[in-house]
């Protein structure tokens, strides 16, 4: 898995149109249908923590935890903006434990796809259930198997903003799993600065994962399209799980 060490300095910049308001305003209409409305939050694969802001901000404590110590650096500043009712912690989403257990997990922005196999997949969500305290919720989205073979594969976004300049390439790996290449060019005030990135995504079923789910003990496991209350489609292609660790 990437730490990210050239990409979170331009991450923000380029997911402005992820709608992080939107996105944190459905996730909460689960936690309070659950009476989710204090406690912790643990952000896994938190990134540069504008999933989490929102809900620091109505007063809820964060856990942030990331692999990149350049995104969570990015984290803490904002934070600190608003409270200092958090923690962050450099760390590995498969092989994780919480000194303090949580009230609900998030992991969004299909940060499961960076997990490479099912094994490790459920690894994962093993360290889920097991950082969350009871009647807890685990919320997280991935894109599609359909996304990643006819959305992604062989195709090129092009970034061209004022200040810099992104080449996004998307290669077929096969096994539902795309190989992601950024060449970003920093505007230096003279010339360009050439950053390169590069890591990997994989699809799952809906099947595989609600398999994995409910070897590790979640229950009453709903999958809904993208920001909806809608059975996913055939052509969707990102998808959330809402899923419950009862008592």
């Amino acid at each position: 898995m990437s730490e990210y060490s050239s990409f979170a300095q331009f991450y923000d910049n380029l997911t402005q149109n992820v709608e992080y308001d939107k996105r944190v305003k459905y996730i909460k209409e689960f936690l309070y249908n659950k009476k989710i409305t204090k406690g912790t939050i643990l952000d896994l694969a938190c990134g540069t923590g504008s999933m989490s802001l929102p809900f620091l901000r109505d007063g809820y404590r964060i856990i942030g935890l990331d692999s990149s110590a350049n995104m969570l650096e990015i984290a803490s500043r904002k934070f600190l903006e608003l409270s200092d009712d958090f923690s962050l912690v450099k760390g590995d989403m498969r092989s994780f434990k919480l000194s303090n257990t949580a009230n609900a997990c998030i992991c969004c922005l299909d940060s499961i796809n960076h997990i490479d196999n099912i094994d490790d997949v459920q690894n994962c969500f093993q360290c889920v259930f097991d950082s969350l305290k009871n009647n807890s919720l685990f919320i997280f989205d991935v894109n599609t198997v359909y996304k990643h073979n006819h959305v992604l594969s062989g195709n090129t976004f092009v970034f061209d903003e004022e200040d810099y300049y992104v080449v996004w390439d998307n290669e077929n790996e096969g096994n539902d799993t795309i190989r992601i290449l950024l060449d970003i060019f920093v505007f230096n005030g003279s010339s360009y600065d050439r950053y390169n990135e590069e890591f990997f995504e994989k699809a799952y079923t809906v099947k595989d994962l609600i398999s994995v789910l409910s070897k590790t003990g979640f229950k009453n496991i709903c999958v809904y399209d993208d920001m909806s209350n809608n059975a996913p489609r055939e052509d969707s292609e990102r998808i959330y799980f809402i899923c419950e660790k009862g008592e």
